[in-house]
């Protein structure tokens, strides 16, 4: 990992100016007579997010934020000469949407072979491709891989990567990012036999004979960053790619509506990547960074040793949370339950951090300042993580901490009324319902009853928001608000009724929850005079299309302080 420059621990340049605050202020106090506009926005069915004017028919924008909010004929007057006229056309306005984790700018997006194919034989042509122009003995990697939505009726292994490269180490990485299929010539060059022990946190699966089946979990993965070849790039390349990557991800979350994404775990090259975009003015939403944590030579503990902590920024990019992982994956069926999964009745996951070591993490970052969030899908994990966040409250007592639990798939009453008392944030999967429901089998129903249990957050007055973890899972927001709302997959299955929410709820969910998540509630996630002017135009009213159809609702427009980052042809 590439370490820190002074320029990036120390104000990371424009990127992380002085934050907005006091601007806001301003613009909330403004007198009518100085409220000329820059841009209105009239003739809309505009949903605030806001509890004390809920709805509106237009707003108005000056500097990069809402200066006023009411009907057609008042705003209207606020147009300064020059001012920007939107006419929403009866269409549907809501906030700017809010992702609370993601995982954007990955430079696999562009480089790295695509195994988001649906064969075995689609996934072997395409390694096949990159091996002939692959150097001998340097990987040939595939990433975005699922598993369960192959068509072959049986799953990949590593004599299908054989046959397809034989002489190069080969990697395909699963969409969900913890687990990873490798071939013959990779197990050989990292000493990985049939013999060779599972790890206490990781995994080397194996066939009915015992044999390496070429599925690795978890962190059995290491040892294979240690062997074979890569392209090696020189700085300005490398920080090049990591632009592209940005830029090419920035342009798709803000097509979705999208204009704060967390980041859900940034190396320094992550953040450089960001740097490289925004100077290069292609950096088009806002992002809230989930630091990564582990490690002496961490990200986290550079910018720890450097006095930095969770709210240091601007309007465009803010450091937030130091971010840690003590399980496995929902979608992977690799997460840490109490209970094993109904078609393996031995397996109960994995745990990838100890009860001691969370202690320690925990500890460390609380009383640095730092917001943590800890990535903890099972309910074994779950207590895990609430056990060393009580700890520290009561040591080391904060009126508004906000810690969070990265995914907090399965839960139980028990555990949301610790999560409540807390007041942690749980940030569960938004479109997974949806997209992954073949996976769901391995739980049941009545694991699913608990899982990503939007419904019982809110029940228990938890200011719960959604995330995608994309690229694990989608981050189209109408498809969060379909699979939210039904709790209904694409086959038309349905998974843990119990937990659907209205679509009132959902669009909540989606904007100020998000904010809240962040500490940015008081400036983004409503359509609020003084706050950031970051909006959607949807085609169509969510509250008014079958439920089953919210994924189908078009973006039209989406704005992020003012200016149009997106506007559909």
């Amino acid at each position: 990992m590439s370490s820190f420059s002074r320029r990036d621990v120390f104000g990371l340049g424009a990127l992380l100016a002085a934050p907005g605050a006091a601007l806001a202020a301003a613009a909330a106090s403004r007198g009518r007579a100085e409220l000329t506009a820059d841009l209105v926005l009239v003739n809309g069915r505009v949903l605030t997010m806001d509890d004390g004017r809920p709805t509106a028919e237009a707003f108005a924008v000056r500097d990069g934020r809402f200066v006023a909010v009411g009907d057609n004929g008042s705003i209207r007057a606020l147009a300064g000469r020059d001012a920007t006229v939107i006419d929403a056309g009866g269409m549907t306005v809501t906030p700017g949407f809010i992702d609370a984790h993601c995982h954007p700018g990955e430079v696999e997006e562009l480089y790295d072979v695509s195994a988001d194919l649906r064969s075995i034989a689609e996934i072997q042509a395409a390694l096949r491709r990159r091996a002939e122009t692959t150097p001998a003995g340097h990987w040939v990697r595939a990433f975005k891989f699922d598993d369960t939505k192959l068509t072959d009726g049986r799953p990949l292994t590593r004599q299908d990567l054989d046959a397809a490269v034989p002489d190069h180490p080969v990697r395909v990485d699963h969409r969900g990012g913890h687990t990873t299929w490798f071939n013959s010539k990779a197990f050989e060059l990292a000493g990985i036999t049939r013999a060779t022990p599972d790890p206490r946190d990781g995994r080397y699966f194996r066939d009915a004979n015992g044999d390496l089946q070429g599925e690795v979990a978890e962190n059995a993965r290491d040892v294979f960053d240690r062997v074979g070849l890569y392209e090696q790039f020189s700085v300005e390349q490398e920080r090049e790619r990591g632009r592209k990557a940005m830029t090419h991800m920035s342009r798709l979350l803000t097509a979705a509506g999208l204009t704060t994404v967390h980041d859900a775990f940034a190396s320094a090259d992550k953040i450089r990547a960001y740097q490289q975009a925004f100077d290069a003015g292609e950096l088009l939403h806002r992002a809230y960074i989930l630091v990564g944590g582990v490690g002496a030579d961490s990200p986290f503990a550079k910018l720890r040793d450097a006095g930095v902590y969770t709210g240091l920024g601007s309007e465009h990019v803010r450091i937030g949370p130091v971010k840690f992982v003590a399980d496995g994956s929902a979608s992977e069926r690799t997460m840490r339950m109490s209970t094993p999964y109904v078609d393996k009745p031995g397996d109960y996951g994995i745990l990838t951090m100890d009860q001691k070591e969370l202690h320690a993490a925990v500890e460390d970052a609380h009383r640095h300042g730092w917001q943590i969030g800890i990535h903890a899908n099972g309910d074994v994990t779950i207590d895990m993580v609430l056990n060393a966040y009580e700890r520290v409250l009561r040591e080391w007592p904060h009126p508004d901490r906000r810690h969070r639990i990265e995914h907090c798939s399965l839960v139980n009453p028990d555990l949301i009324r610790r999560i409540k008392a807390t007041g942690t944030i749980p940030t569960p999967f938004w479109t997974y319902a949806y997209y992954h429901g073949e996976k769901w089998k391995a739980y049941g129903p009545e694991k699913m009853r608990w899982m990503f249990a939007h419904r019982s957050f809110l029940d228990a007055g938890i200011r719960v928001p959604g995330a995608s973890d994309y690229s694990p899972g989608p981050f189209e927001p109408m498809m969060a608000m379909q699979s939210l709302v039904t709790r209904t997959d694409y086959a038309g299955r349905v998974w843990g009724p119990e937990q659907r929410v209205t679509i009132d709820e959902a669009l909540r969910i989606g904007t100020i929850n998000g904010a809240y998540a962040s500490y940015e509630e008081h400036v983004k996630g409503s359509i609020t005079p003084g706050k950031y002017a970051d909006f959607v135009i949807l085609e169509q009213d969510p509250r008014a299309v079958d439920p089953m159809r919210l994924k189908d609702i078009r973006v039209m427009r989406t704005v992020v302080g003012g200016r149009t980052a997106y506007l559909r042809a």
